[in-house]
C-alpha cells in the first residue's frame, strides 16, 4: 500500500524548469532512493513534498490527505519526518533534550505546562535514544558531539513524531564511508519494523544501492528512470547522465 502518491508534480523558477510532471509512490516499510546530478531538482521536490514550496501543478498524498498548500508544521504533525543535508539540532541543548523538544512540539496537546519541558517526556526520548543507538550519550551537549553522532539523534528527532514517511534529504553528506553505510542500514532497519517508508536523496552510490529497494533518476528535472537498484544501473540514459563519474556509478553495489 502506497503511503506517499505523487502525481504530475512541477515547479519553474522564471523561465528554469525545476521539476517537470514527476509521478512516483512509495510503500510501507520501503527505501526508495531520488537520485540525480546536481540541479536535476531533487530538493526543489523534496522542499515541494514537505511545504517548504508550494507546487505550480500536481498532487501529493500522505495515504487518502492532500499535502498541497499545507504548511510543513502540518505536514510534520500528520506523521511526515524530515532529516537535512546540514545537521538541525540545539547545540547547547543535551542529546537528551533535543529529542524532548521534538516530542514536546508533538504532543502539544498534552503538554503539562506546570512541568519543567525537560522533565517531560523523558522516558519516551530515551526511548527513541535506545532505537539509534545514543544513550549512553543522553546527557551529553549536542554541540561536542562527532557528525556520525549529530545524525543519529537528528534520525531520533525524526522519528519523535512517530512517522507514516520519512523524508532524508542527504543524510550521509559530511560523514566518513563506514558511517555512511552504518546510518543508513539503521534507518533501513527502523523503517522495516515500524512499517515507515522512506524517500532519500544520496550521492554516494555505494549507499544507493546498498540499501534501496528502488531508484528514480531526475536529470533536469524530469524522471528518466524508476525501477529496481540493477535496472536502473544498466540503464543507458542514466550512465549517459553520470558520465564522468559512470565508473563509479557502473561498479556500485
Amino acid at each position: 500500500m502506497s503511503v506517499l502518491t505523487v502525481s504530475g508534480l512541477s515547479k519553474s523558477f522564471g523561465g528554469v524548469q525545476a521539476v517537470q510532471d514527476v509521478s512516483f509512490s512509495v510503500s510501507a516499510g520501503e527505501l526508495l532512493a531520488l537520485i540525480g546530478p546536481n540541479g536535476a531538482g531533487k530538493t526543489t521536490c523534496f522542499n515541494m513534498l514537505n511545504g517548504q514550496l508550494p507546487a505550480d501543478a500536481g498532487s501529493v498524498r500522505l495515504g487518502e490527505q492532500s499535502l498541497v498548500g499545507m504548511a510543513p508544521r502540518d505536514i510534520w504533525r500528520l506523521g511526515v519526518g524530515r532529516t537535512f543535508q546540514i545537521t538541525a539540532t540545539f547545540n547547547s541543548m543535551t542529546v537528551r533534550e533535543n529529542v524532548q523538544m521534538a516530542l514536546l512540539s508533538h504532543n502539544r496537546g498534552l503538554m503539562r505546562f506546570w512541568k519543567p519541558a525537560n522533565l517531560q517526556y523523558r522516558d519516551e526520548a530515551m526511548a527513541l535514544l535506545d532505537r539509534v543507538g545514543m544513550t549512553d550519550q543522553a546527557e551529553r551537549a549536542c554541540g561536542i558531539l562527532a557528525y556520525g553522532d549529530l545524525k543519529r539523534v537528528e534520525l531520533a528527532v525524526a522519528l519523535a513524531n512517530n512517522p507514516r514517511l520519512l523524508l532524508m534529504d542527504e543524510p550521509t553528506a559530511g560523514m566518513a564511508p563506514g558511517e555512511r553505510l552504518a546510518l543508513m542500514e539503521l534507518t533501513a532497519k527502523l523503517a522495516r519494523a515500524g512499517n515507515i517508508a522512506v524517500l532519500f536523496t544520496e550521492h554516494d552510490m555505494d549507499v544507493v544501492f546498498a540499501h534501496a529497494d528502488r531508484i528514480i533518476v531526475l536529470n533536469r528535472g524530469k524522471l528518466i528512470a524508476e525501477g529496481q537498484p540493477a535496472a536502473v544501473r544498466a540503464d543507458p540514459e542514466v550512465q549517459k547522465v553520470y558520465l564522468g563519474s559512470g565508473a563509479v556509478f557502473a561498479e556500485a553495489h
